[in-house]
């Protein structure tokens, strides 16, 4: 990880009291991730001291590498960590990171999919390995599925004003610059009021069973999510030429 950044992002979460989820990849083989090097022992440390601050940690793939073009359930990126691959497979990866996670003292319950890709079966063995919650998906509230398991959605890459409803916010910070870093403390102060906590929202919606609502709006804001970027980009194309073409004449 970007640990020059990582300093000042930690410094404002924990200015601001904020206890955020942390995604951690248990054996990092993705050479994209290799933002600079941690000292020996260095990260596991840290997550120990973040744990005891009220962090939430969640078990993010096992090497974060992709070797499949599954979108899995959300579709959201095709390519996948687990989505398509056979059973076994799955689920030696997913031992794999406990086993990490384990020889770290690091309870793996909270699963974040590389990719945001996972299938039936990942959700399968998740619930037979002793997993709770899932940080996915794009209900509106929180919910308890068949399996067991408790989602909490995850609709936003950027802080935005919603009038209702549960939103988890996602960032990748390795490549943040310091207007990135600005901008993420403002957005942090602003809706400071408004930020809780894997413990307090899980609390509250233990007992929240999937409905056929949380089934309708997922599917129409994923598949928002997934077309309005491309028809800007359709746009901006579109614009671009229409500009060549002005500028030609």
């Amino acid at each position: 990880m970007n640990w020059q950044v990582w300093e000042r992002v930690e410094s404002i979460l924990l200015d601001r009291g904020i206890q955020p989820i942390l995604a951690v990849v248990p054996e990092n083989r993705d050479e994209q991730l290799n933002a600079s090097k941690t000292p020996e022992g260095h990260f596991w440390r840290r997550a120990h001291t973040w744990r005891s601050l009220g962090w939430a940690i969640g078990m993010h793939g096992w090497q974060h590498r992709f070797v499949t073009t599954d979108p899995g359930i959300l579709g959201i990126n095709r390519y996948s960590e687990f989505a398509g691959l056979p059973k076994s497979q799955q689920e030696h990866k997913l031992r794999c990171g406990i086993a990490i996670f384990a020889s770290h003292g690091i309870p793996a319950d909270l699963w974040i999919a590389p990719a945001h890709s996972f299938d039936e079966v990942t959700l399968q063995l998740l619930s037979a390995l002793g997993f709770r919650y899932i940080s996915d998906g794009f209900s509106l509230l929180p919910y308890v599925d068949e399996l067991g398991l408790q989602w909490i959605p995850q609709q936003l890459w950027s802080f935005r004003w919603r009038p209702f409803g549960v939103w988890t916010v996602c960032y990748h910070i390795n490549s943040w610059t310091e207007e990135s870093i600005a901008a993420f403390a403002d957005d942090t102060l602003r809706y400071l009021p408004l930020i809780g906590s894997l413990e307090t929202v899980t609390r509250q919606y233990g007992t929240r069973r999937q409905g056929e609502f949380d089934r309708v709006f997922a599917d129409a804001y994923g598949v928002a999510t997934r077309v309005i970027p491309r028809l800007k980009r359709l746009l901006h194309s579109d614009l671009g030429c229409a500009n060549r073409q002005i500028g030609s004449v």
